[in-house]
């Protein structure tokens, strides 16, 4: 037979070789032999224009079977044996057949199998097999991918017995299954099941490890994480379309300065398989130019949209990480600036995150150590969702952190073998994870001090820096003199007021420490009250700053934190007020703390004369006071006052659990116990003054006591009795 076109553009839609009613009938399956090498199967159709001996082809066939008009072709009938060559399932790749006919709606690829066996039912097909298809009035082109035979059990009436079998041609029956597969980088997007599951590159890295990445002490905090934010994205995307599942597109990480948040977003981006996350510091946005600072946020987001607009479903995540996002993100209104560049910064990330035109390809991570800051309107669903606290590391983080920055050494061998990572996580309560690297270098610095000859020129003795080690004292002269935790405890900060230790005068003091251990442990050990407070009031100069020092030395807390108010001299009552909330804000940081509020009157300004006081410093320490630190933290507040009358006017008593009264020595039995334990005076002085002081009452504290004893010292040694009495006499004791 003669090759010809295809008579009518409706014929060429049909996929079947056209012929005239003298040759063959329609509906009749023939093989066209182009060369010896070279057999084509098709279904025939007939239609009264085509001349007897022609053979009319559309186009996708002349060019699927290499035929030109007018060739001579061999055609002979083809039966099918239908035991073996009935389509089970065919795999169809699809696009738009033109690219300017292209759209973004999506096309429900179940009604799309239903229409195909529809049009050609009881037709051939090969596998490379090219046609047109006509479906919603969009024209596509088709390519067969693959053919697998029906089960011969079914053409039978018997249960399926689970055997594939691949055929090259088959005929389309009406219980065959049709599976359309988009083109690679086309533009289509498909819904429903009859759409190939496709062999989709996993979205996280098989090599992610968090001690290779270098993060230690987050485990809890990752896992969270991946399961709030990344879970859904591991799923195929026809489950959680089914679902109608929206992926979470932020995360909020916040926390102390140094506690891994830059660290574990830059992580985030190498544990899955996206592109290079684009990283933003927050104040880089910010431009001096009108309208430019909003551009820059457009730019960040314009790959993401374009390619959402692309591939739609299939777009790939595209990560963006603000740090510093306070610099950019404040709260609306709250600029004092005529420009209002920041209230517009925040409404176009606002917009693009999940506003009209949302996307759904993208991951936003912000980074702020002052989540306070931040608009509210940034912090909802659907926005930075996932909030996320990068606190200080407990000691099992600790113990991942120092082995991840001492990993090299060990491996070289250059980490002592007495150096115990354990003993040192548990001595470094309250570090960071970027203080805990500082201690390891503090630590390598000081080992590598010891190999330098510093004669006239600056040497390394090269022989001995062969077998240089860090050893467990290099590590804990950087613990003590280097390397001292921002959010911990400043010993010389308490060790000041306890200088000249706990003199135990008498049973008074005993008790005093004895009720400091029980509150102690109530705040270690009891669920119910996570907030302890107690105010412990006496005479002046009867060492109670030293007393809530011991305490809160001996609780051995992690935090400690004294707020005494040497350290506020010159504040105005509202930066005094913005302290006294920071020192509680870094407290509530740690799992355990111990506040101690010293001097509370000076710290108050109260004067007798007047009288006087700092009303907004007082109700910020009622609320302060009486706020419960956050789940799972725990908290005792120590207070010191030389005025409890006053505090009962201002009615700040009420605001502790519990009160202590630290009396002043009041015998004379008790003045020589304490100078026994002082040992100032000699046995025989002593004797001397508990003679005098036999039967008589004293009253002072013990503070005063040790001033008048140190000045009655420098006397030579026949007066100093005489004159610590005639001391004692002037200061009415």
């Amino acid at each position: 037979m003669q090759a010809a076109r295809c008579p009518t553009d409706e014929l060429s839609l049909t996929n079947c070789a056209v012929v005239s009613e003298k040759d063959l009938q329609s509906g009749q399956h023939v093989i066209v032999k182009t060369t010896p090498n070279h057999k084509y199967v098709f279904t025939v159709k007939t239609h009264h224009t085509m001349a007897a001996g022609s053979i009319g082809f559309n186009l996708p066939q002349r060019k699927w079977a290499g035929i030109s008009i007018g060739q001579e072709v061999e055609v002979c009938n083809y039966n099918f044996d239908k035991s073996k060559q009935c389509i089970g399932a065919m795999t169809i790749e699809i696009d738009f057949l033109q690219k300017k006919s292209t759209d973004s709606s999506p096309y429900d690829s179940d009604k799309m199998a239903a229409e195909f066996i529809q049009q050609f039912n009881n037709q051939a097909f090969s596998v490379s097999q090219q046609l047109v298809f006509n479906f919603c009035d969009k024209m596509f082109g088709v390519m067969i991918k693959d053919i697998e035979a029906m089960d011969a059990s079914i053409l039978r009436g018997e249960p399926a017995s689970g055997k594939k079998q691949k055929i090259e041609i088959g005929l389309m029956v009406g219980n065959s299954q049709v599976i359309f597969e988009k083109v690679e980088n086309s533009s289509l997007t498909l819904v429903g099941k009859a759409k190939t599951k496709e062999a989709r590159q996993t979205i996280i890295n098989p090599e992610w490890n968090f001690e290779k990445m270098g993060i230690g002490g987050l485990d809890k905090e990752f896992s969270d994480i991946f399961r709030r934010a990344f879970a859904s994205r591991v799923f195929p995307p026809d489950i959680v379309e089914q679902m109608g599942c929206k992926h979470v597109k932020g995360i909020l990480l916040f926390g102390p300065p140094g506690c891994g948040k830059t660290l574990m977003a830059r992580q985030i981006g190498k544990m899955l398989n996206a592109r290079e996350p684009k990283v933003v510091n927050g104040p880089e946005i910010l431009n001096k130019y009108v309208g430019e600072s909003e551009a820059n946020i457009r730019k960040l987001f314009a790959e993401a949209e374009e390619e959402q607009k692309r591939l739609g479903a299939n777009s790939g995540l595209h990560i963006i990480i603000f740090d510093e996002l306070d610099a950019i993100c404040k709260q609306r209104g709250t600029g004092a600036s005529s420009t209002g560049v920041h209230d517009t910064v925040v409404n176009q990330l606002l917009s693009k995150i999940d506003g009209v035109e949302q996307l759904n390809n993208i991951l936003v991570i912000g980074m702020t150590n002052r989540p306070d800051l931040i608009d509210d309107a940034l912090m909802r669903p659907g926005r930075f969702e996932v909030k996320m606290e990068i606190g200080l590391p407990d000691e099992k983080g600790r113990v991942q952190i120092l082995h991840i920055h001492t990993n090299k050494m060990k491996n070289f061998n250059l980490l002592a073998t007495d150096v115990d990572i354990k003993e040192l996580a548990a001595e470094t309560k309250n570090y960071s994870g970027a203080e805990l690297e500082g201690l390891v270098r503090a630590a390598q610095s000081t080992a590598m001090n010891r190999h330098i000859k510093a004669t006239s020129t600056v040497e390394v003795d090269m022989e001995r820096a062969e077998k240089l080690q860090v050893t467990r004292a290099d590590f804990k002269g950087s613990l003590n003199n280097d390397i001292k935790p921002a959010f911990g405890t400043n010993q010389e900060d308490y060790s000041s007021y306890i200088m000249n230790g706990i003199i135990k005068w008498g049973d008074p003091v005993t008790h005093v420490l004895d009720d400091g251990e029980l509150l102690v442990q109530q705040t270690k050990n009891s669920d119910r009250t996570p907030l302890v407070t107690v105010l412990l009031e006496g005479p002046p100069h009867s060492g109670k700053t030293a007393l809530a020092a011991k305490i809160a030395e001996d609780s051995q807390f992690p935090f400690i934190k004294i707020c005494s108010p040497d350290k506020m001299i010159g504040h105005s009552e509202i930066s005094k007020c913005q302290a006294i909330k920071k020192v509680f804000d870094d407290a509530y940081k740690s799992q355990l703390s111990c506040v101690v509020v010293d001097d509370i009157e000076r710290l108050l300004d109260y004067v007798p004369i007047g009288p006087r006081f700092s009303n907004l410093v007082l109700q910020a320490l009622l609320v302060l006071l009486k706020k419960a630190p956050p789940k799972g933290r725990k908290l005792l507040i120590i207070g010191t006052t030389s005025r409890k009358d006053v505090l009962q006017e201002m009615e700040m008593l009420d605001a502790f659990s519990t009160t202590i009264h630290i009396p002043n020595i009041s015998t004379g039995e008790q003045l020589v116990d304490a100078l026994e334990l002082l040992g100032s005076f000699t046995d025989k002085e002593r004797a001397s003054i508990a003679q005098q002081l036999k039967g008589k009452r004293v009253w002072i504290g013990i503070k005063k006591l040790l001033v008048l004893i140190e000045m009655s010292l420098q006397m030579d040694q026949d007066y100093r009795v005489s004159k610590f009495l005639s001391l004692l006499r002037d200061e009415g004791a």
